[in-house]
């Protein structure tokens, strides 16, 4: 099994930088996405390691770091499932691309170069915030047809309406759309509803 070879006074003064070291392969220390988005991670190597096989993991603990794609030793975009790498040997930079993440994506990564005994590896912080929830307007969402003042002055919607979670949907009349509405009973008019 590989090990890395770290070169410790490196990584801890470029951890004060915002960037890992690992003598010839370097990273960002912290990478974020949105859930159902996707994030980009770009690794840079020192020259001479062109053609070597370079690897994108997951895992904290190196010997037990799963490999989820790894490049072929060209230029070749290589994919699989949500993961794909990318190395440009001219520029001596990978880039990985995580899709469709989800929170369970966040996890230590590591940029890595096989080559004989120990590969060279550098970590990757993922973190993943959750998507912002926005509501869908659908053909099952309320419809007004009618509703009646309650004794707070609340109108109360009719027949089944009601607002996300099964609660009653609760609202107001528009005072400027009728200043003339009944104080109470059935009747039509334009609410302001809250949400």
């Amino acid at each position: 099994m590989w090990l890395p070879q770290l070169d410790l006074m490196r990584v801890i003064s470029a951890k004060s930088q915002g960037y890992s070291i690992a003598t010839d392969i370097s990273g960002p220390m912290t990478v974020n996405g949105l859930e159902r988005g996707s994030l980009i991670v770009q690794c840079v190597y020192n020259s001479g390691w062109e053609t070597y096989l370079k690897w994108w993991c997951r895992g904290a603990i190196w010997k037990g770091c799963k490999i989820l794609v790894k490049t072929t030793g060209s230029e070749q975009e290589v994919k699989r499932d949500r993961v794909s790498i990318k190395d440009n040997q001219k520029n001596h930079t990978f880039t990985v691309t995580m899709e469709g993440l989800m929170q369970t994506d966040a996890d230590t990564y590591w940029c890595g170069i096989e080559r004989a005994g120990t590969d060279l590896g550098v970590t990757v912080q993922v973190t993943v915030d959750p998507a912002p929830v926005i509501p869908e307007e659908t053909s099952n969402s309320p419809t007004l047809t009618g509703h009646h003042l309650d004794k707070s002055g609340w109108d109360v919607l009719r027949a089944g309406t009601a607002a996300p979670g099964g609660r009653p949907l609760l609202c107001r009349p528009d005072p400027a759309a009728d200043q003339n509405l009944p104080t109470k009973g059935y009747h039509e008019a334009l609410l302001l509803c809250p949400g």
